[in-house]
């Protein structure tokens, strides 16, 4: 394993479990597992976040519903094929379980990587200020993950007018955000994005 490429793209995470753990996949004989846990913010809301466990992990650890684990790992992402259209899935892949710890920032994330789409930059009905960007972050195996950040005010100005293939550093913290899809002729769908909610923006050389 290339650990330059580990730190590309480090998360620790330190919730509450919401969801049992449920099968996935398979990779070398080695089962993968689905489970969600629930991150408070400072506002009173919480981020729940998708995680992807290995068994061999979830055989050493009391990891059920209502109990509070601490996790390192990385945020990757995969395309799913829907009703014969590719869909951009996210989810926490752990590495390593930690001891809990309640005096951590409980939702972090760093990430270096390439602007892969122009920034979308635009305000709010309140003024704010926004911009949307898909970063391209590398991993081992000639992989990337693919993930949506949002930046903020000042931030938002400076990485609105950057071009593709910039190199960033982000820091901030993984949220979830409920949206409703339109759809021609359907009810409206209610879904969940998630994404990097920036705090620190750094141009690389």
């Amino acid at each position: 394993m290339n650990h330059e490429l580990l730190e590309n793209n480090k998360v620790y995470l330190q919730g509450v479990v919401v969801s049992e753990p449920t099968y996935s996949h398979e990779v070398l004989n080695e089962g993968f597992y689905n489970l969600n846990i629930s991150i408070p913010r400072l506002s009173g809301q919480s981020d729940i976040i998708p995680v992807t466990i290995s068994e061999r992990l979830l055989s050493n650890a009391q990891i059920k519903v209502g109990n509070t684990i601490a996790l390192k790992g990385q945020f990757r992402s995969y395309n799913k094929i829907e009703e014969s259209k590719s869909k951009l899935v996210l989810t926490v892949f752990a590495r390593e379980l930690c001891e809990v710890d309640e005096n951590s920032n409980p939702n972090i994330i760093e990430i270096y990587g390439y602007i892969c789409k122009s920034p979308i930059y635009r305000t709010t009905p309140f003024n704010r200020e926004i911009t949307d960007v898909l970063m391209a972050v590398n991993r081992s195996y000639n992989k990337s993950d693919y993930i949506p950040c949002i930046t903020w005010g000042r931030n938002a100005r400076f990485v609105g007018e950057l071009p593709v293939g910039t190199k960033l550093e982000m820091v901030g913290r993984i949220q979830s955000r409920e949206y409703v899809k339109k759809q021609e002729g359907l009810e409206p769908m209610s879904k969940i994005a998630y994404e990097i909610s920036v705090s620190k923006v750094t141009q690389c050389e």
